[in-house]
């Protein structure tokens, strides 16, 4: 401990006397250590706020691993192969939801304004399946779906038909395949507006979807039998 110099010289001059030294009660005597520890000049080296707080920040930080540690089998090795596996776990959901949107965008029309047939339709679709574009493969092949069902009067041609209404309306006349046409809608739905990426499982799912309808009759209700 540093002591000004009049308080030194008062210490030696006292303890060279033969006359005992002066005492001073415990209380008195704290409010002067007190007094006398609190001046800048023992304080000039002293960490500033920031540094302190970063200082109590990284010993949390240290104390939290320290306490993981121990918890985890194995000790650090063991929790950096449980974090490992949280961050593989967190980059497959990643990648197979695609990045969060903020908000839904709103369906848009399933055909643009330039018609094209089925036959159109699926030869983009296999143009960008050879180049791995997945996503367009798969925007193509439901497009050549909902214009095969048109083309054989399953559907009714109409302009602006969202993916999800074209199949809500094919599977009350298809209904053996009505969970596969939504299947088919909503996969159409994630690539388009849903920020997300297909692969190559996708497409050949639509595309088995695509050419089973083409083989399957429809089935006539009875009203559509009358009308007959």
């Amino acid at each position: 401990m540093h002591l000004a110099g009049g308080t030194l010289r008062a210490l030696w001059s006292a303890a060279s006397d033969d006359t005992p030294p002066l005492t001073t009660p415990r209380d008195p005597a704290r409010e002067a250590a007190r007094r006398e520890l609190s001046k800048r000049l023992y304080h000039e080296n002293d960490p500033n706020l920031l540094q302190r707080a970063l200082d109590a920040f990284w010993k949390w930080l240290g104390d939290l691993f320290d306490s993981a540690s121990g918890a985890t089998p194995g000790g650090p090795l063991g929790l950096a192969v449980v974090a490992l596996v949280v961050l593989a776990a967190v980059g497959a959901l990643w990648w197979r939801l695609g990045t969060p949107r903020r908000t839904a965008a709103p369906a848009a029309p399933l055909f643009g304004d330039r018609a094209r047939s089925a036959a159109d339709h699926r030869a983009a679709a296999e143009e960008h399946a050879a180049q791995g574009h997945w996503n367009q493969a798969v925007q193509e092949r439901m497009r050549a779906i909902v214009r095969a069902l048109e083309e054989r009067a399953l559907l009714d041609t109409r302009p602006g038909r969202t993916a999800d209404e074209a199949a809500a309306e094919a599977g009350r006349t298809l209904p053996d395949h009505a969970a596969r046409l939504h299947t088919a809608a909503r996969d159409f739905d994630d690539v388009t507006y849903g920020g997300r990426r297909a692969g190559e499982q996708t497409y050949r799912r639509i595309t088995d979807l695509d050419e089973t309808l083409d083989r399957t009759k429809p089935r006539l209700t009875a009203h559509q039998g009358a009308g007959g």
